[in-house]
């Protein structure tokens, strides 16, 4: 069996997303990460120490077929369906990164001198993975949704607060990406 091993093409990726945001639609759920956490903590018994955490999860539960997925994809696609290829990337970011210390550029999803295990034990590593949860949880929580929840089942579902979270969202990783992330490497 030949199994094509590049990435699904917009054409079939988007109507698939599309059709899953419609069905979600018509069954009046909603979509996003977070929410699995908090159902996750809720079913740890975190509703024992804090309000928020006090809600029917058995509502929720089908949502965590969502963290299934999303794991289970993931293993099937890098380690069955990857083509092992380097990212095609723009030679100026190439450029910027190299200067900031960054070696193999797009040779892997992810680079080495942020996700290697000897970067992420290390004092810089714990803290920038301390202080940067800390800052996605504590967003997360303002914005009452994630990236994911807001920026597709908001937005198909044309709610004015996901838009603004979303905007949000993006001038935050502008600023990250400019300003802060050269400060740290």
């Amino acid at each position: 069996m030949d199994i094509i091993l590049n990435p699904w093409p917009w054409y079939v990726s988007g109507p698939l997303i599309t059709t899953v945001m419609a069905l979600l639609l018509y069954f009046g759920k909603t979509f996003g990460m977070s929410s699995n956490l908090k159902t996750m903590c809720t079913i740890a018994g975190a509703g024992k120490v804090s309000e928020f955490f006090k809600f029917n999860w058995k509502e929720h539960s089908w949502n965590l077929v969502v963290v299934a997925g999303a794991i289970i994809g993931g293993y099937i696609g890098s380690h069955y369906l990857s083509n092992q290829s380097t990212t095609n990337l723009n030679p100026e970011t190439v450029k910027e990164l190299k200067n900031l210390g960054f070696d193999n550029i797009g040779a892997h999803l992810v680079p080495a001198e942020i996700f290697d295990w000897e970067v992420v034990f290390s004092v810089k590593g714990l803290l920038i993975l301390i202080i940067g949860g800390f800052l996605v949880g504590f967003g997360t929580r303002y914005a009452d949704g994630c990236t994911s929840g807001h920026a597709i089942s908001g937005l198909s579902s044309l709610q004015k607060p996901s838009l603004v979270a979303v905007i949000g969202f993006f001038i935050g990783g502008l600023i990250m990406a400019n300003f802060i992330l050269p400060l740290i490497f």
